[in-house]
């Protein structure tokens, strides 16, 4: 564990986030904090003083239709600038959202509002309103939709009948303008609101991901945020008045701390959409310098350009890949000449520098040239303005990191979860030394102590390059989990320190470098979190499965080791004409692999509560059964580091495209 070099911390932050708003609406009221595309498809710009007044003017409302200090407010819904005004009325109250995305099954919904005790949500539109009204007995309490976009009346009288009163957004903040009209008072009412919220209240509580019907409620609180805005001036050279681009969905802790970042830099943000065209035109309006996306979002734009290149042919695309292989190999020698290597055994400084400085003096007018007729017109089509842009979510893929490196563009990786708010570490700007997710933030402590299974042997910190469990220890470490002691417990020792679940190791420059996890979650590219035993229990009820391994992390999708029950799938074939003289051949058939994949198709589906993320995209057939001691423990249990050595083969053709 190594301690953090002297730091800067901004002092002038307050004590919770909606004060830090108040702060800039009153001091830099004239700057702008969004930009969001209007019903013509045009952005229109809001300053941090008109934000400001439809925060207050919203709050009233709220406050006169009895949302009050601790209730907890769901927020079904996608990123737009009503998220935030939403978000800052209810903190201004007291007040904690529950927050969770379009593409939430209706069961999940369900159980979050419900387990958070939630009277009041807001929802985006009817559609997302309907997932609650299709089970209205699981969430009782509920009594007060509000809605971002209006809908048709047969909605509202659905919903009245269920005991539910639906109000629209536009139409509540209009009614919060004409009573603070009627009484102006009413603003010192809610600021002094403002000022009873201390540091440790919780701001939001995050469910984590999951099918398993027992998802864990996140307590955020706004010390847990503030802890990391006010470190950033060490972290990032963001100035005032930049722009930052939002496409990553806003309920998510990465993207939700990013915001808050952004007003923390007295900067704004432009709504956006995860989709390349809408992300280019976008970049060309608004010329953002920053921005944030998952790997599988940095990995489309690289495949997006590929594509294109390739269309033109000839001449232009053999000097296209031979400009982006110089532009590799230059940047390579670079981080070696410039000592932005992530030292995870000590280096011997001059050797690289003898070894990396005449390759790289002639390099050098190559990798102009293709800066002038390659590099530079692809970062025009970015925005031509990017100071840098952040991944996170998820490991970026070695392959994509090296093209953003060649082509100029700076790309920082970070890590992070939803239980420490979210980010942990993120690369240096200044070195940004790839083959690692960045240095621990100064803010935060990591130590790496030796596991078994991902259980901690000891809880003495190893030495930097050796390989162990993650811990965590700071400000920014979650409340605990909601109404959940007992699993808050298991995951944060008495001494503050949170197992992450993660394996890894330390550099010398107190980098993080990811090896593997020690839970079976999978995050895949695009960031979402997959708990691959419920799909696994799932298939193998099959009667043509025995045993079945989930596969995919950090990958664009699932995959899956499947064990066929032998009995059962010789009895089909037989029955079904396709020889079956040896058991490897019928497994090669056509007819079998048919049968797999119909087996996998119709038990991961929507109808089963299955997100299109858990859907199983590829399969390898296994003859042999697991056995204890090589892929089973002495309990029967899956030990998925052996079977991933094991089947390194198989796994990797099931990946490769």
């Amino acid at each position: 564990m190594k301690k953090n070099k002297e730091i800067t911390i901004d002092k002038t932050l307050p004590k919770n986030l909606p004060l830090m708003f108040q702060d800039r609406a009153y001091n830099f009221g004239t700057s702008i904090v969004q930009a969001a595309k209007n019903k013509s498809g045009k952005f229109e710009f809001y300053t941090y003083k008109q934000v400001y007044k439809e925060i207050i003017a919203f709050a009233v409302k709220l406050r006169d239709i009895g949302i009050k200090r601790s209730d907890a407010i769901g927020i079904i819904s996608d990123n737009r600038r009503e998220w935030m005004i939403s978000d800052f009325a209810i903190m201004s109250l007291g007040a904690c959202n529950v927050p969770r995305g379009c593409d939430s099954m209706g069961n999940e919904i369900r159980f979050i509002l419900s387990y958070a005790g939630c009277k009041v949500s807001f929802f985006e539109n009817a559609k997302q309103l309907q997932k609650v009204l299709d089970d209205k007995n699981e969430v009782s309490l509920l009594h007060t939709a509000i809605l971002f976009d209006s809908c048709d009346e047969e909605i509202i009288i659905k919903a009245a009948n269920l005991g539910i009163k639906v109000y629209f957004y536009n139409d509540l903040l209009e009614d919060g303008k004409n009573l603070l009209d009627k009484d102006p008072h009413l603003k010192a009412i809610i600021e002094s609101e403002m000022q009873m919220t201390d540091g440790d209240e919780v701001a939001t509580m995050i469910f984590t991901s999951g099918t398993t019907g027992t998802p864990k409620g996140v307590m955020l609180t706004h010390r847990n945020f503030l802890a990391q805005l006010e470190i950033i001036p060490n972290v990032l050279p963001a100035k005032e008045n930049e722009m930052w681009m939002s496409v990553l969905p806003i309920w998510h802790s990465f993207e939700r701390c990013i915001q808050y970042i952004v007003i923390a830099l007295k900067s704004g943000v432009a709504y956006s959409k995860p989709v390349a065209s809408v992300m280019l035109s976008d970049f060309a309006t608004i010329k953002p310098q920053w921005m944030c996306g998952v790997p599988r979002l940095w990995e489309s734009l690289v495949t997006g350009v590929y594509r294109s290149m390739k269309k033109t042919g000839g001449i232009k695309y053999a000097m296209f890949k031979f400009f982006i292989s110089v532009g590799k190999k230059y940047s390579w020698l670079k981080s070696h000449l410039t000592g932005s290597v992530c030292q995870f055994k000590r280096r011997l400084r001059f050797l690289d520098v003898i070894f990396s400085a005449i390759p790289f003096l002639l390099l050098y007018p190559l990798n102009a040239l293709g800066d002038v007729l390659v590099f530079k017109k692809i970062r025009e089509k970015l925005g031509g303005k990017f100071v840098a842009a952040i991944s996170g979510g998820g490991a970026l893929q070695k392959e994509v990191d090296e093209f953003y490196s060649a082509i100029g563009f700076k790309l920082l990786e970070g890590y992070g979860m939803t239980e420490t708010a979210p980010i942990l570490s993120l690369r240096n700007f200044k070195k940004n030394r790839k083959g690692c997710v960045g240095e621990v933030l100064p803010c935060v402590e990591i130590k790496i102590v030796s596991e078994s299974h991902g259980k901690i042997v000891s809880s003495e910190p190893l030495p930097p390059g050796k390989k162990g469990l993650i811990m965590a220890r700071g400000d920014q470490i979650m409340k605990g989990y909601f109404n959940r002691p007992d699993l808050t417990e298991q995951i944060i020792d008495k001494d503050g320190w949170l197992n992450t679940g993660d394996l890894g190791m330390l550099s010398y420059d107190n980098e993080i470098k990811i090896t593997g996890r020690a839970k079976d979650t999978i995050v895949l590219l695009g960031g979402e979190n997959i708990e691959p035993a419920v799909i696994e229990a799932e298939l193998k009820a099959s009667t043509f499965i025995e045993s079945v391994v989930v596969l995919g992390q950090d990958k664009k999708y699932l995959s899956a080791l499947i064990v066929p029950e032998k009995d059962a799938v010789m009895e089909w074939a037989a029955e079904n004409g396709v020889p079956n003289e040896y058991y490897e051949g019928v497994l090669e058939s056509a007819e079998v692999k048919n049968l797999i994949q119909s087996e996998i198709d119709n038990k991961i589906n929507s109808s089963k509560s299955f997100r299109t993320c858990e859907r199983i995209y590829k399969f390898a057939l296994l003859q042999e059964s697991f056995k204890v001691g090589e892929e089973l423990s002495a309990k029967q249990e899956m030990m998925r580091h052996k079977i991933a050595q094991k089947y390194a083969k198989q796994i990797e053709k099931l990946f490769s495209e």
